[in-house]
Parts: C-alpha cells; sequence; structure tokens
C-alpha cells in the first residue's frame, strides 16, 4: 500500500512547539509543557540572569500566618514539665532565703530586732524572747525547705487536674486558639 496523502509535516506540540530533534552526544532532554523564560532546557537558568520583581509585586518581606487550635494537653507531659519547673522555682527559693539571710545578718537587722523584743518581752528574771537563735541561718533554710517541698507537690498536682479540666473544656468548645507568624 502506498501513501498517497504527500510528505507530511512533522506533528505539533500544545503550544505550536516543535519537538526538539535529538543529536547525538546531547543528553535528552523531556518535551515541556510551558516554555522556560531565556529558552534553556530543564528550567535552569544561566548564571547571569537575575531574578525581578514583576511589575506591581510588592518587594516588602512577607509575613506568614497560621491559626491553630490547642485541642489537647498531655498530662503525663504537663506533669513532667510543671514538676521540673517547681523543683527549680524551689531551690530558687531556698537560695533566695538564704542569700536574704545573710544580708540582713549582715546589715544588724537580727540583732536590732533581737535586742528590742528581748527588752519588751524581758523582766528583771528572765532575759526575754531570744530572736536570733529563733531566726538562726540553720532553722531558716529547714522551714524554706519544707515549703519548697509542699510547693513541689502542690504546683505538680494543680498542673495535671489544670490538664484534665483543660481537656474536657477543650472537648466543648474547641480549644484555645493561637495565631503564629512567621518572617520570612
Amino acid at each position: 500500500m502506498t501513501d498517497t496523502r504527500g510528505p507530511q509535516p512533522p506533528y505539533e506540540m500544545f503550544g505550536g512547539e516543535q519537538p526538539a530533534q535529538q543529536q547525538a552526544g546531547q543528553p535528552y532532554h523531556p518535551p515541556q509543557a510551558y516554555p522556560s523564560p531565556g529558552g534553556t532546557h530543564g528550567g535552569a537558568q544561566p548564571a547571569s540572569a537575575v531574578r525581578r520583581p514583576k511589575t506591581g509585586a510588592r518587594t516588602t518581606p512577607r509575613t506568614r500566618k497560621a491559626r491553630l487550635r490547642v485541642a489537647k494537653a498531655d498530662p503525663w507531659s504537663v506533669m513532667k514539665v510543671s514538676f521540673l519547673l517547681s523543683i527549680a522555682l524551689g531551690i530558687c527559693t531556698v537560695v533566695a532565703s538564704a542569700v536574704l539571710w545573710m544580708v540582713m545578718d549582715a546589715m544588724g537587722v537580727f540583732s536590732t530586732v533581737g535586742g528590742t523584743i528581748s527588752e519588751a518581752t524581758g523582766s528583771n528574771e528572765s532575759n526575754g524572747f531570744d530572736l536570733q537563735s529563733f531566726l538562726s541561718l540553720p532553722r531558716v533554710l529547714i522551714f524554706t525547705s519544707v515549703i519548697a517541698v509542699i510547693d513541689v507537690v502542690l504546683a505538680t498536682a494543680l498542673a495535671t487536674l489544670g490538664a484534665f479540666i483543660y481537656n474536657l473544656s477543650a472537648g466543648f468548645v474547641g480549644g484555645v486558639e493561637l495565631t503564629l507568624a512567621e518572617d520570612e
């Protein structure tokens, strides 16, 4: 059978482009749906090409924002974090009370106030109340340490209970919504 149509032009691609002929020794570049600017294959731009903003495009940096919702707080992780934070707060409390006691002792506050209290509470037979022996550094540190331990236990329990209550209320109202922004 013979072809009576005669010589046919090569087929056309979408957009009127002609397929590129593969030459020996050249790498194969598949046809592209959209031509790349500058006519290079594979969308690669020459090293001297500089991207310029389109007309009307803003050149200020854009801020991306995302609205997120805290739907659930894991009680176990809340308990661990609150335990560590309350231990740190307890240590700071003990150290701060020791420093405060040393500063007040160096200023002579205990001896002055103690002398005034022993004069007010004393009689001819006794010396009165001795404030310096009552507020000695070891006693103050023991009292502060007991308060810090109680604080650790209470803060951890209350934070964990707060996580359970938050999870219950978030189930009804959906949780707390946050808007996070990222500067580019």
